[in-house]
C-alpha cells in the first residue's frame, strides 16, 4: 500500500518566493502542500486549520520571527516536523533552530535540487520511523539520525564528465578555505584549470554542496565566490 503524502505547509514573507517553493515541494514524490502562509499569525493559524506533517518555515515575517513560530508549535501536544528555509546565516540563529528541533536548515537562494535531496532525506526518515516498532535498539536509532546527516546522494555520484576524486578535491578546497573561493583560488589549490574548477564548482552549487556568492567590484562582471552550504 502507497504511503499518503507528506503534508507540507510553506511560509514564506513573500508570495512568489513561497509560490516557487511549494512549486518545488510538489515534484518531489510523496509530498503535496496543503497550504502557503506569509506571516507569523497566519503560520500558526494554518498550522491548527491545516494539520501539516512538515512545515518549511521562513525566518523573516513581517509581523515576528518564524523561530518564535517554532517554538510556539514545539510547545503542541501534537506540532509538525520543521525545515527552516531562510537567508539568515548567523550562528545563534542556526543554533537557536537546532536547539527547538528543525529537522533541516536550508539557506537561500536555494535549487530545486537542494530542498529535494532534503525532502527525500526526510520522507525516508519518515517511512524508516514508521516502520520501527515501539522501541529502538541502538543500531536503529543510528540508522535514524544518519538518514538526515548523510551527503545528498546525487553529490556522491557525479555525472557524466565528472570525477568522483577531483569532486572530491574540488569540496574539500571549499571546505577547508578560511574564506569564500574563486574557481581560479580553487584551480591554483589543487592543480587543475580555471575552467574544470569552474565546472566542477556550478555542479556542486547546482545540488546545494556549496553556496555561490556575488562579489562586484568598482568595474566589469561580478566575481563568482564559492563557500560551504
Amino acid at each position: 500500500m502507497t504511503p499518503p503524502p507528506i503534508r507540507t505547509l510553506v511560509v514564506d514573507d513573500d508570495y512568489r518566493v513561497a509560490a516557487v517553493h511549494a512549486a518545488y515541494v510538489e515534484k518531489v514524490d510523496g509530498f503535496t502542500v496543503v497550504g502557503q502562509a506569509h506571516t507569523a499569525a497566519a503560520a500558526l493559524d494554518a498550522v491548527t486549520e491545516l494539520d501539516p506533517d512538515l512545515v518549511l518555515m521562513d525566518v523573516f515575517l513581517p509581523d515576528g520571527d518564524g523561530l518564535t513560530v517554532v517554538r510556539s508549535l514545539m510547545d503542541r501536544a501534537r506540532h509538525p516536523d520543521v525545515v527552516v528555509i531562510t537567508a539568515a546565516r548567523d550562528m545563534s540563529t542556526v543554533r537557536t533552530a537546532m536547539q527547538l528541533g528543525a529537522v533541516h536548515y536550508l539557506v537561500k537562494p536555494f535549487g530545486f535540487a537542494a530542498l529535494s535531496e532534503r525532502l527525500s532525506a526526510y520522507r525516508r526518515l519518515h517511512l524508516r520511523i514508521a516502520g520501527l516498532p515501539g522501541e529502538a535498539d541502538q543500531t536503529a536509532v543510528d540508522e535514524l539520525f544518519g538518514i538526515l546527516r548523510s551527503q545528498p546522494a546525487s553529490a556522491r555520484r557525479p555525472a557524466k564528465g565528472h570525477s568522483a576524486p577531483t569532486l572530491e578535491l574540488v569540496r574539500n578546497a571549499v571546505r577547508t578555505a578560511p574564506d569564500a573561493v574563486s574557481a581560479s583560488d580553487v584551480a591554483e589549490s589543487i592543480g587543475i584549470s580555471r575552467a574544470t574548477a569552474q565546472r566542477y564548482l556550478s555542479y556542486l552549487e547546482s545540488y546545494g554542496v556549496v553556496r555561490l556568492q556575488l562579489r562586484y567590484g568598482s568595474t566589469g562582471r561580478p566575481e563568482h565566490r564559492y563557500s560551504p552550504a
